[in-house]
């Protein structure tokens, strides 16, 4: 496994404690990601994901709630919605990492980790939101390969 895909686990994990805990974000980063014995490589980047994830969580939502909207947001499966938080993040936030790994990075998780049905859904939702900012011109990524 990648280094980055052991970071983006971690940082799954660390949002779903977040969702649930009650702790601060930094009370989560200490005791999720890093307590977890992973070294500073993967450790950094689950942070600094976490960390967008969770400072821009309302304005994720309602890019997933606009292309779930014959889903009732409240009933799509946690996991989901924090996998998909995370894709948005990286599509908005690191301009090094293309949006299809982000995709397929969050389907392999969606699979792993959520329902039978997941992975599909993720794949859906992600390419729509995608689909979105282009249009909006808000997605910008830097390099060969990264449109």
């Amino acid at each position: 496994m990648s280094n980055r895909r052991k970071a983006r686990e971690i940082a799954v994990q660390a949002c779903y404690a977040f969702e649930f805990s009650g702790n601060t974000p930094q009370q989560v980063i200490e005791t999720t990601i890093l307590e977890s014995g992973e070294p500073a490589s993967v450790t950094d980047f689950a942070v600094e994901l976490f960390q967008k994830t969770v400072e821009n969580k309302e304005e994720f939502d309602q890019w997933i709630m606009k292309r779930a909207a014959n889903w009732d947001f409240t009933r799509i499966a946690v996991l989901d919605k924090i996998i998909l938080r995370l894709i948005i993040c990286e599509f908005l936030n690191f301009k090094d990492i293309p949006p299809k790994v982000s995709i397929d990075e969050g389907i392999e998780i969606a699979k792993k980790y959520s329902t039978e049905q997941s992975g599909r859904f993720v794949n859906g939702i992600a390419d729509a939101v995608l689909a979105d900012l282009k249009k909006e011109g808000i997605v910008e990524k830097t390099g060969r390969g990264l449109n």
